[in-house]
């Protein structure tokens, strides 16, 4: 019942308790399902942050991409907080993870090199995605500030346009993109830059995928275009634990996947100051867990 309202308030209604007497039972709840979980088949993790109060707080979140479950979360973002994600797992079980998907957050590699040594690090193809997005708009930006100042407002409004993938341009704006794609622009350089990379994710062995890669290093070198040259020398510098996607084709999906139930249990609870009350939550509508009493039928 608790997991069917929309949030603690309404699961107390229902239930004629309190807000605490609500808590304290998704407290047990996850307590147990924790002590009931099976782990010793999981091979593959991801690492991931999420925001938890304004400004700058962070957690850590641990999620198992095969089973579509959030398996831990830890306060901060640092090398302590993923220490604590690792805790999961018994020393038997880490030697058995293969691989981890992550941005490139050194604080999470430097945990993941020392509590899983031999498990391949994966770098997030959706955060190298964000990295070259976040490229293109830094050059809009730059460009569109000395358009304007010589009267040109065509990059004006175009911002979500150059973030798009190509094919998912709607048809009503489609008309009003393709002379900006078209034109001699910076930005539409930088784009076609973005857009040539994806093509990076759709070959089958590392060894291909590395030699396109220098072609498009090489492109992305000469492009004159500071923000993109940065991105590339980044993604140069990371290719080893890039390539190591097509090994295991794993991405942080799912955890962006529980992005969307995560915001809405903050906003349902108009916010945490209490990082538990957090991680409780989270596990609770997100860890798969068996919540059930030993010996009661749901």
């Amino acid at each position: 019942m608790i997991q069917a309202a929309a949030n603690l308030k309404a699961s107390a209604a229902l239930l004629g308790l309190d807000w605490s007497s609500v808590q304290r039972i998704m407290e047990r709840a996850v307590e147990r399902g924790l002590l009931q979980r099976e782990l010793d088949n999981v091979t593959r993790v991801g690492i991931d942050e999420k925001s938890f109060r304004r400004g700058q707080d962070y957690v850590s979140v641990m999620t198992d991409p095969d089973e579509s479950r959030v398996l831990e979360v830890s306060e901060g973002r640092d090398e302590k907080a993923a220490d604590i994600l690792w805790n999961t797992f018994s020393e038997g079980q880490r030697q058995q993870i293969e691989a981890v998907s992550m941005d490139m957050w050194k604080a999470f590699e430097n945990s993941a090199e020392k509590n899983v040594p031999d498990a391949e690090i994966v770098h997030d193809r959706y955060h190298i995605s964000a990295h070259l997005n976040a490229a293109v708009d830094k050059v809009r930006r730059s460009e569109n500030k000395a358009l304007r100042q010589q009267g040109d407002d065509r990059l004006k409004g175009s911002r979500n346009l150059w973030l798009y993938n190509e094919e998912n341009i709607s048809d009503e704006r489609r008309p009003e993109f393709e002379p900006l794609k078209n034109a001699e622009l910076k930005t539409s350089r930088a784009w076609a830059l973005k857009e040539q990379f994806r093509w990076f994710w759709e070959y089958h062995y590392p060894g291909n995928a590395e030699k396109f890669f220098n072609s498009w290093y090489a492109w992305a070198s000469r492009c004159r275009l500071e923000p993109m040259k940065k991105v590339a020398r980044m993604l140069k510098n990371r290719l080893p634990r890039i390539l190591t996607w097509f090994r295991h084709r794993i991405s942080n999906a799912t955890a962006e996947g529980f992005n969307s139930r995560i915001q809405s249990i903050k906003a349902s609870a108009r916010g945490f100051r209490n990082f538990t009350n957090y991680r409780i939550r989270i596990l609770f509508y997100c860890g798969k867990l068996d919540l059930v009493p030993h010996g009661i039928q749901p």
